[in-house]
């Protein structure tokens, strides 16, 4: 067997992975952050705080959110999952 091909074969399965930051979330109706930053401050809390948020979405689907405190006190949503309603 050739031993080009396996090294091929690495090139092209390695070339799916990605250590780089997914596509950024959007803020969707219900988040913190739809329509733009909270007006308050969050000034108690320090940088790198996380925070969660619990709603449901248009469809009634009850979503999960979570978010990172930033040093310039903005919040950055980082993780959305879906909550079912019945737990298996």
């Amino acid at each position: 067997m050739n031993p080009l091909i396996p090294a091929v074969l690495a090139t092209f399965l390695l070339a799916g992975c990605s250590t780089s930051d997914t596509a950024e979330l959007k803020p969707i109706p219900g988040s913190i952050t739809y329509g733009g930053q909270p007006r308050t401050k969050l000034t108690k809390s320090p940088p790198g705080s996380v925070l969660h948020n619990t709603f449901y979405d248009s469809t009634g689907t009850k979503m999960l959110e979570t978010y990172i405190l930033q040093p310039d006190r903005t919040l950055k949503l980082t993780r959305r999952e879906t909550i079912p309603d019945f737990p298996m």
